[in-house]
């Protein structure tokens, strides 16, 4: 082979080798699509914040973390929760510290703000002791934009740090849970569930709009999934343990609708801002309607708990849980495992279908 044809080879190879490198490199130093991420919700999001309240609503225990990296934390999951997976699918190299622990430069990443057994109304989940409801959650993240300022100087800067901040918001489910279905609350007798998801719809706004008064300009309201297939309300409600509680999905609903309408109200409110809606429900009606294109086997019981179902309580301390937990949807009487909060992050963040997200996903939101 002729001596030119040789180095155009080597030439060649070489190019490739430093193509590969240079990826390599741009991959572990690659920056977040966005400069931070602030998470509010309740115990399907919790890493943490009501480790040391005084509430019933905790998982800073084995079984819970089993197949986490830290181990058990707080998280209601075996493993990742869905704002872990979206965390990840943005680009950041650790998840979102827990607004009890977050400290100084930690929280320019973003801060998880969420409660177990919070909820839109300042009452739900009382019976379970302390928590942080929505409006508790903002006003923590209120204290955390004083310190953004201090961090970065000036007001300006810190409203244009902000402004390009992925905001993720998730609650309801225990307004239905731990209040609208729960006999000992007044509410199901005050008003009718069309009622109830307007009273909440209403609340749920102000709340935005004091985080939009506050910097926030890229918001993702994630749906109530369907609270009415949950271990809990089957073993419950259910009459053969498999069939999903219309009364308590249908009200789902009537919320969910309410939250889509606002995401038009407020984009047409805040031209500066943007809001989109995260078919948490729908997501959840394909991964039940087939099960199997996911992996799984088990969509109806906890991989650990007590009762019919495994749905009676969540996972006792050190309880041994299922060995094929890859397998099931829930991971106790009311959370998913790793699984399903990985098929809800991934979608939320990279619609499958139009109907996942709406009007964008958070990929494109991230974007603008």
């Amino acid at each position: 082979m002729a001596s030119r044809e040789l180095f155009i080879i080597k030439w060649i190879m070489n190019l490739g080798v430093m193509v590969m490198v240079l990826g390599l490199f741009s991959e572990v130093g690659a920056e977040p699509q966005v400069p931070c991420y602030f998470i509010f919700g309740d115990s399907l999001v919790d890493n943490g914040n009501n480790n040391n309240l005084n509430s019933l609503a905790k998982a800073n225990y084995l079984p819970y973390g089993i197949d986490f990296d830290g181990g058990p934390t707080g998280r209601f999951c075996n493993g990742k929760t869905t704002v872990d997976v979206i965390a990840e699918l943005l680009g950041f190299e650790g998840y979102i510290s827990a607004y009890a622990t977050a400290r100084d430069q930690e929280i320019l990443q973003g801060v998880n703000y969420a409660s177990a057994a919070a909820g839109i109304r300042e009452e739900t989940g009382q019976q379970l002791g302390d928590r942080i409801s929505f409006s508790g959650q903002v006003q923590n993240y209120q204290k955390t934009v004083s310190q953004v300022i201090n961090l970065l100087g000036d007001e300006n800067t810190a409203a244009n740090y902000l402004s390009k901040c992925i905001y993720s918001i998730g609650l309801g489910s225990n307004d239905y849970l731990n209040n609208y279905f729960m006999p000992a609350y007044p509410s199901s007798r005050q008003y009718t569930p069309q009622q109830f998801a307007d009273v909440l719809i209403e609340a749920y706004a102000q709340q935005l709009r004091i985080l939009y008064n506050y910097g926030a300009r890229k918001m993702a309201l994630f749906g109530v999934g369907q609270i009415g297939c949950s271990p809990n309300e089957l073993a419950q409600n259910s009459p053969d343990g498999s069939t999903c509680v219309e009364r308590i999905n249908s009200a789902n609903q009537l919320f969910n609708n309410g939250l889509k309408s606002l995401v038009d109200q407020l984009n047409n409110q805040f031209p500066d801002a943007r809001f989109i809606y995260i078919n948490a429900y729908g997501i959840f009606q394909d991964i039940i309607s087939n099960p199997s294109s996911f992996g799984l086997t088990d969509i109806n019981t906890g991989c650990c708990g007590v009762g019919r179902n495994n749905g009676q309580i969540t996972c006792l301390p050190l309880q041994t849980p299922c060995s094929n937990r890859n397998e099931h949807l829930f991971w106790d009487a009311f959370h998913p495992t790793e699984v399903g909060n990985t098929v809800i992050g991934k979608r939320a963040y990279n619609a499958q279908s139009e109907s996942d997200t709406y009007p964008i996903d958070i990929n494109r939101l991230a974007q603008i």
